[in-house]
């Protein structure tokens, strides 16, 4: 069934909440990771694990965005 000009694709809207669940995960995870971090001292410092997470996350999802 073709859609008519009143009707929008529910695909961006997908492709919206995806996205902002991505920059959630990409804001939660280094930040529970440097909390972990901080609470328990002998991980280095809280702020190399967040950085070394975000790093270690843009290397999965950047090359699939280019893609």
């Amino acid at each position: 069934m073709p859609l008519t000009s009143r009707e929008k694709p529910a695909v961006s809207t997908l492709a919206l909440i995806v996205l902002t669940l991505v920059a959630l995960a990409f804001v939660s995870v280094p930040g529970a990771l440097a909390y972990l971090a901080y609470r328990h001292p002998s991980a280095r410092g809280p702020m190399t694990v967040a950085i070394a997470t975000v790093a270690a996350m843009a290397t999965i999802v950047v090359p699939i965005v280019l893609r």
